[in-house]
């Protein structure tokens, strides 16, 4: 009888410990529960994101010595105003954005980036690794391929008017984390920016995101490769995808084909089209027209029409997050798109359409090494 106390006490204890909130895994149904995580957040008036360093800049009289990028405009007011907003990134420089020190995650990043967004490179690398898990042009991070605004509202991922760029992707990291803008364009640009992050423990089973970047225009392939080469354990939560279509009619027959863990010729999972894949149905037409939508997880959030005269063909740009129905795998992933569409006679047409795509994944590091970037004239949207 004397043990029953004990493990009563024993077992309440480990159920106190086990409810312990580290501030992460954020939704209305915890927005209540306090924590022990930092909130920290890194920008331009606070490049570092120490606590108590924000809004520190100075306006420079001498232009030589100008750190502070609105100098000119806060002359008269002083240090504390808005004083440092943006930095200047110029041609074939690699800006740090932000590095930080763990356990901790990101939990929100903003941006608003200037010029050709093609054209500017953003990488993450988590703890010490050499190669970066995220690398793709920061306008197809944030679903915009074709350099051209369009409203994105989702989970993962929102684009505001004129041109914020906003995402929620949790991404947890141990040691450290370094965040890079690469602007491989022949001219400058201005960027405004800030990372929200967390600093708290993390999980022993919080995996790493990872962010990938691919091109092929035309399209030549029997299959568009999503992904490959994926080592590890993990799970794929997203696709974006543009297409830019050269012939006339539906474009959008394509099958998904996920390999996963020992899958040779055949998948494990086989979707029934395009449009399917991204949530929609039937070509995504009603009454004889595309129709955009926005949906948490998933949409068809850009449609560039021909206008007549220098813009000559459709493009498309499409999102699907698998936040609710993430694809596992165990030790290895290879992720495949048809480029297929319909010509005369009911008979499917294998197109050459111009393709690019980001996926979204988390998996145990290291990761393997990603195709590299193509340069500035294979970007170019033409």
């Amino acid at each position: 009888m004397r043990m029953f106390p004990l493990l009563f006490l024993l077992c309440f204890t480990t159920q106190l410990s086990a409810q312990k909130f580290n501030g992460l895994d954020m939704n209305l149904g915890n927005l209540y529960r306090l924590s022990n995580a930092q909130t920290r957040s890194v920008s331009p008036e606070n490049l570092t994101g120490e606590k108590g360093k924000g809004g520190m800049a100075i306006p420079q009289k001498d232009a030589a010595l100008n750190t502070a990028n609105a100098s000119n405009a806060a002359r008269d007011l002083g240090q504390g105003w808005k004083v440092n907003p943006f930095v200047i990134i110029k041609p074939g420089q690699t800006f740090t954005m932000a590095e930080m020190s763990g356990p901790g995650a990101i939990q929100h990043i903003w941006m608003t980036p200037t010029g050709v967004w093609r054209y500017s490179i953003l990488r993450i690398y988590w703890d010490d690794e050499k190669e970066p898990s995220v690398e793709c042009p920061v306008g197809d991070f944030f679903g915009m391929a074709w350099n051209e605004y369009a409203p994105l509202n989702s989970a993962a991922i929102t684009v505001n008017p004129g041109s914020a760029f906003n995402s929620y992707w949790m991404m947890p990291f141990r040691k450290k984390c370094r965040v890079t803008m690469e602007n491989i364009n022949t001219e400058q640009m201005t960027l405004y920016y800030q990372v929200d992050y967390t600093l708290t423990d993390v999980p022993d089973d919080a995996a790493y995101f990872h962010a990938q970047f691919r091109r092929a225009n035309p399209d030549t392939t029997s299959d568009y490769v999503l992904l490959d080469n994926v080592k590890g354990k993990g799970q794929y939560v997203g696709t974006f995808l543009a297409l830019g279509v050269n012939n006339n009619g539906w474009w959008g027959e394509g099958e998904i084909k996920f390999f996963m863990d020992g899958d040779t010729k055949f998948p494990t999972i086989c979707g029934t089209g395009t449009e399917d894949y991204f949530c929609g149905s039937y070509n995504f037409d009603r009454g004889g027209k595309y129709t955009e939508f926005c949906t948490p997880y998933a949409g068809l959030h850009q449609v560039v029409r021909p206008d007549g005269t220098y813009k000559s063909r459709l493009r498309f740009g499409m999102y699907r997050w698998h936040i609710m129905d993430p694809v596992r795998f165990d030790k290895e992933l290879k992720v495949t798109i048809q480029d297929l569409g319909w010509r005369e006679g009911g008979k499917y047409l294998k197109q050459k359409s111009d393709m690019s795509s980001v996926v979204y994944w988390y998996q145990t590091e290291p990761h393997q090494t990603f195709p590299a970037i193509p340069g500035k004239d294979a970007l170019e949207v033409y």
